[in-house]
């Protein structure tokens, strides 16, 4: 061991009269645990929502949407078939989109109506898997069944609270779109019967999205063969744009592609920028308990004057004087950043176990379904981003033994041996 290293140690196991210091040097060290810890778990969450958040909206909305300029897209099984064709490309489904009212007793409410075909369908969505009550074969009965059964439609939890409605009930969905008569635009009614009741997890398709079956939609928004366009999931969700370009190269004809990316663009690049400003805020935290380590170096500075002046007498250069006091700044950094990533990734990782353990002992919900996009606290690690705080937290306190240090190297012996 370098004496340079050993008494830069040594420096850090104060003696009795100078307790002080030694209390300033634990409130540096707890600082910087403090601040990586803070800055691993929000980075976590965050990175968590982000991912959750993607998880449910291309649960319920496929990575790409091919369109045709116009009214509605005509072959579009044909169209389906050379997408499915394509490398990277896992499924492919077409459907009809439209806005309508829906109504039960003296409940009304909004919601998109999704015809989907059944056959494809689970292809493109995790629909089939979200079911809470009831199939995805209730919404097959077609209008004017022979055997007088209401054709199915399949609504989100939230919408079923709201309207008082279960499996079994009877509703009717009110198109805009009105049939006009002798005595003027008349909105289109229609009566369903509730086959069954998803749970996507996420407030927003749960309470505004109700789905029937491809034939049925057709029918009610008088599109006739057309559908609005097909649904495509690929491989690699990050890969979209080079298969969307391969999809419109293959396509003969007026098509256009709009993907999940563009789709969601605002939203994602808000989560992204505001990642980037909490990265920016919270590693303020580290900064600041990088200063203890100044003050606290500062003080240890004026407090050996004596021991400088010896070693400087005794030959120390003054890079030597610099380097321990350099490793009496790092070796703070360095314990407070390891406990400060321990102590955060192990939160991060338990952080939902956490967040319910609370929420049973406080009886009240930390995320309300209504106000945000999820129900739960996600948190996802990211191993490269944690080695960025440790790494950057160790910069950073190594940059503030460096004023402190050097204000040491230049201390004169004849100064600091003058009054002993």
């Amino acid at each position: 061991m370098s004496y340079e290293l050993f008494i830069g140690l040594r420096y850090l196991k104060a003696k009795r009269k100078q307790s002080f210091i030694s209390v300033i040097t634990f409130i540096s060290i707890f600082g910087i645990m403090i601040g990586v810890m803070a800055l691993i778990i929000v980075i976590s969450v965050m990175t968590g929502f982000e991912e959750d958040l993607k998880e449910k909206i291309l649960g319920v909305n496929a990575h790409m949407v091919v369109m045709e300029l116009g009214s509605g897209m005509k072959e579009h099984e044909a169209v389906a078939g050379e997408i499915r064709g394509v490398t990277g490309v896992i499924g492919a489904s077409p459907y009809v989109y439209g806005q309508a009212m829906i109504s039960r007793g003296g409940g009304v409410t909004g919601a998109v109506i999704r015809g989907i075909d059944l056959a494809t369908i689970g292809d493109v969505s995790v629909l089939p898997r979200r079911m809470k009550e009831g199939t995805l074969d209730g919404v097959k009965v077609p209008f004017a069944d022979e055997s007088g059964r209401l054709p199915g439609i399949i609504i989100g939890a939230e919408l079923s609270r709201s309207l008082g409605v279960y499996q079994g009930d009877e509703i009717k969905v009110i198109s805009p779109q009105g049939t006009m008569t002798a005595a003027g635009s008349l909105p289109r009614v229609a009566a369903f019967e509730v086959a069954g009741i998803f749970e996507m997890g996420m407030y927003e398709y749960d309470s505004n999205m109700a789905f029937i079956s491809l034939e049925n939609a057709q029918k009610f928004f008088k599109l006739g063969e057309r559908v609005n366009g097909i649904e495509v999931n690929i491989k690699d969700i990050y890969k979209v744009d080079s298969v969307s370009e391969e999809v419109l190269a293959l396509l003969d004809g007026p098509y256009w592609v709009r993907t999940w990316k563009e789709m969601n663009r605002n939203l994602f690049s808000a989560l992204k920028l505001e990642k980037v400003a909490m990265f920016i805020i919270l590693a303020l935290i580290i900064l600041v308990a990088a200063l203890n380590i100044v003050s606290t170096l500062i003080m240890v500075v004026m407090e050996k004057g004596k021991d400088i002046a010896i070693l400087k007498s005794m030959g120390a250069t003054n890079g030597s004087i610099m380097k321990i006091f350099m490793v009496e700044g790092l070796v703070i950094g360095v314990i407070g950043t390891f406990l400060g990533t321990v102590v955060g990734v192990i939160c991060a990782l338990k952080l939902e176990a956490m967040v319910s353990f609370i929420e049973g002992v406080f009886n009240f919900q930390v995320l309300p379904p209504s106000v945000y996009y999820i129900d739960r606290l996600p948190s996802q690690v990211e191993p490269s981003v944690v080695l960025l705080i440790a790494g950057l937290s160790v910069v950073i306190s190594f940059i503030a033994t460096l004023y402190p240090s050097w204000q040491a190297s230049k201390l004169e012996p004849v100064e600091g041996l003058r009054y002993e």
